[in-house]
């Protein structure tokens, strides 16, 4: 009787955290929403003076620039993602596989556009970009996007593959596979979490991305956070 109540004690307590953790990850998100429907909202007030819904009706205009920029965002998050499966993965497995004294000089190499400061890297990229003819493009600012998104992706899928058993890859080439056949058919499925995950983080950096954007873009490629600074700086806050 004791054990079980102490495992439902313990239960209701991790409950308890989790709700807590919650409720810390999203009180910051109640002012904004508040923000959102606040037609004018003055310190010291605790609420706003009146409410309305000029800022949505905005941003759901037939040709608002948010839903626009939204589009943007979605098109270079997804493409960036897909590069840095699509590269992140063989790169990664091929980092989990070194010697321990290669691989630290591969991962100073790969971490190297992080280490250096993104405007640096977006003002020498934007030089470059402009002789090439990819300055003020999509594609450009797609590239661009690679730098800071690529080494995290390298990184995950080597910390996957490091901490995989291979076990069944070798059984695979046993029975037959080549080694290609053999990392894609088993390798990579067994590597699906750790593909999500990392998936996961180059989106959200990919998404927040502004000063290369802007550098890069040169102000044609509008994506969502150049508009929530453009509105930030404005004193705009409820769009």
């Amino acid at each position: 009787m004791r054990v079980q109540e102490r495992s439902i004690d313990g239960r209701v307590l991790g409950r308890i955290v989790i709700a807590g953790v919650v409720a810390l990850v999203l009180l910051p998100v109640v002012p904004l929403v508040m923000h959102s429907f606040a037609g004018r909202w003055l310190y010291p007030d605790l609420l706003p003076a009146w409410w309305g819904s000029r800022a949505w009706r905005y941003i759901f205009a037939p040709r608002s620039m948010v839903l626009e920029a939204v589009g943007t965002s979605l098109v270079l998050g997804l493409s960036t993602t897909f590069l840095c499966v699509l590269l992140g993965v063989p790169a990664g497995r091929g980092l989990a596989v070194l010697p321990k004294r290669l691989r630290g000089s591969f991962e100073f190499l790969f971490f190297a556009p992080i280490v250096i400061p993104s405007l640096a890297v977006a003002l020498g990229l934007h030089v470059a970009f402009v002789r090439w003819g990819l300055a003020d493009t999509l594609v450009g600012v797609l590239i661009s996007h690679l730098l800071p998104t690529l080494p995290y992706m390298v990184l995950v899928m080597a910390s996957t593959f490091a901490n995989s058993q291979n076990e069944l890859e070798y059984q695979a080439r046993t029975l037959g596979a080549g080694p290609v056949r053999a990392f894609l058919l088993v390798g990579v499925r067994a590597a699906v979490p750790g593909i999500l995950t990392g998936g996961l983080f180059v989106f959200l950096i990919s998404w927040s991305q502004y000063a290369l954007t802007l550098l890069v873009g040169g102000g044609r490629v509008v994506t969502l956070p150049l508009l929530l600074f453009s509105f930030a700086a404005s004193g705009d806050l409820a769009i």
